[in-house]
């Protein structure tokens, strides 16, 4: 059984899977504070749960953009599955290229989306990954990663409002029914998640266009994707499981 780990910055996303099956998946809070120990005992429980035994775990496979969580969750694998973990990171096989100034700059979630994507779809694609920070990554016909945007999050904006703007609320991320709001949180969550929205299709648009090609997919994951495909015009698709896919892939290419 293959394990898998996405440390976000806000979840921590993890899987098992047989083979190309998904059997379970979960998602946690990130900790920065929680020691690979605590860690370990969380997962326990989670596995505990549903029937499963750590002793399963056969191979484990980490990617991450929190970088103070890797020393604890790698203790945490050798400590508590005896299994040192391939991490995603310079050196790995990606099984393509990376048309970037200094692919070590490239966030290892990033990588791992256009693996699933690629190996799901085939190409060419944009991948729209809707988390903590909005990445927007593109792919060539043949899987080459080409580049991409880095945009702010929806939940990093409104925090953003919140703190910047001494008389506006802390406002819960939902769609409004209408977009001349009446009210102070109707029109944060109408400026927010309209204003959001507008930017994806507009940087979809522009990247289009730039690509030149006829037919594009646009894949869209992470934990907005399905408030915000409702609204756009550009996302294909929403797939949840994106990231997990793309761990696995990279894990049977680098354990060839």
């Amino acid at each position: 059984m293959l394990l898998v780990f996405d440390i976000g910055n806000s979840n921590i996303v993890m899987g098992t899977y047989e083979g190309k099956k998904l059997l379970r998946h979960w998602r946690i809070s990130t900790d920065r504070q929680k020691t690979g120990d605590e860690y370990g005992m969380l997962i326990n429980n989670l596995f505990a749960y549903q029937n499963i035994r750590m002793e399963q775990v056969r191979s484990i496979i980490i990617s991450s953009v929190v970088p103070p969580l890797m020393v604890p969750m790698i203790k945490m694998c050798e400590r508590y599955f005896h299994i040192h973990p391939l991490v995603v990171g310079p050196g790995i096989k990606t099984g393509f290229r990376i048309s970037y100034e200094n692919p070590r700059e490239i966030g290892a979630d990033r990588i791992v989306n256009v693996a699933g994507a690629f190996e799901q779809y085939g190409g060419p694609l944009i991948v729209i990954d809707i988390g903590t920070a909005t990445t927007f990554d593109v792919v060539a016909p043949n899987g080459d990663f080409l580049g991409g945007v880095i945009a702010p999050g929806l939940s990093s904006s409104a925090d953003a409002l919140f703190q910047r703007a001494a008389r506006l609320p802390r406002i819960e991320l939902v769609t409004p029914k209408r977009i001349i709001s009446r009210n102070t949180v109707s029109g944060m969550q109408a400026g927010i998640i309209y204003g959001y929205v507008g930017q994806i299709d507009e940087i979809v648009r522009r990247m289009k266009k730039e690509m030149g090609y006829d037919e594009i997919k646009v894949i869209a994951t992470g934990g907005y994707a399905r408030m915000v495909s409702r609204e756009s015009k550009t996302i294909d698709k929403i797939d949840h499981f994106l990231t997990l896919t793309g761990l696995r892939v990279l894990y049977e290419r680098n354990a060839e």
